[in-house]
């Protein structure tokens, strides 16, 4: 085990050094000037050189991406002009918001997907069933923007149930968070229900069906233990998202989170804080593969073998 979690790190390193030059090109070479993106296009022939000797756009590619390497290593991302911050204090305090919004997302939205999933294959074929996938193909019709803003419309805004706009207090999150769990749950449900059925139909199933087991010992030691590899994959694509943030729920509810932060900093042109966000998602995307990998070889030891 050991073994194998020390060659996935291993193999992390290529993969983030080719983020850093994709990242690179992109915000270096492919996408123009920097200078000019920033000071505008009527900048002046003195204002762009000056700004390119103090960022040092005016040296050689090799060595900005080099320096590049450098400052992402030490932890020195620039200053975002939007905010006057350096860029990593924004980051911070932004990631958190994000995660008290995002993580009782995934986590409420699992658990009740789970738990519909497997009251669908006990009930296999039954109303049960019949009212459950009904229910997830309505809510998987339904248009993303339309719960948030049907929610804020009729729950906060008429009813008054939650307040509509800000984040003052945890009572803020309550609304967005029901909205992202009941918006995910409809895929959730499916997925997780076709791979709890494809489960329920193999042989090892059917003989512990046989010794007279009870149905919830079964369903949850037998078939729900084996399904959590494509579950877990299913879990670990969503936590990039986590911290990255909900660019939508954000800006309806005026959450100050990660997404509204990316979304603020394309507008206004703040490169070091785009280039951030961007890294950052990479990054987060890359050792959430590598995670899901680990959790993959403690419960399938046949992953270590391989």
């Amino acid at each position: 085990m050991k073994k194998y979690i020390l060659k996935r790190i291993l193999q992390l390193i290529p993969t983030l050094f080719g983020v850093a030059l994709i990242t690179f090109i992109l915000f270096n070479v492919v996408g123009g000037s920097p200078a000019l993106l920033v000071l505008g296009k009527n900048a002046t022939a003195e204002a762009i050189a000056e700004y390119d000797h103090i960022h040092g756009y005016d040296k050689p590619l090799l060595i900005q991406f080099f320096n590049f390497i450098g400052d992402l290593v030490t932890g020195d991302w620039g200053e975002s002009i939007d905010y006057q911050q350096p860029v990593l204090d924004v980051l911070k305090n932004g990631v958190l918001i994000s995660l008290s919004l995002t993580l009782p997302i995934l986590i409420i939205g699992t658990l009740v997907a789970i738990g519909i999933s497997l009251i669908c294959a006990a009930f296999a074929g039954k109303w049960q069933d019949k009212i459950a996938l009904a229910g997830t193909t309505m809510l998987m019709s339904v248009n993303y923007v339309i719960w948030v803003t049907a929610g804020q419309y009729f729950l906060a805004y008429k009813l008054k149930l939650f307040p509509i706009w800000g984040y003052e207090n945890w009572t803020y999150l309550c609304l967005p968070v029901i909205i992202g769990v009941i918006n995910g749950l409809g895929g959730d449900v499916r997925f997780y229900r076709t791979v709890i059925m494809d489960e329920i139909n193999k042989p090892h199933v059917r003989t512990a069906i046989s010794k007279g087991l009870r149905p919830t010992y079964i369903l949850l030691k037998h078939v729900l233990r084996n399904s959590l590899i494509p579950i877990t994959t299913n879990i670990s694509l969503s936590i990039p998202f986590l911290f990255t943030g909900s660019i939508l729920l954000e800006s309806f509810y005026g959450i100050p989170g990660l997404g509204g932060i990316g979304l603020n900093a394309v507008n206004s042109s703040d490169i070091a804080m785009v280039r951030a966000v961007v890294i950052i998602g990479a990054i987060l995307y890359q050792l959430s593969n590598l995670i899901s990998d680990i959790i993959y070889a403690w419960l399938d030891p046949r992953v270590r073998m391989e």
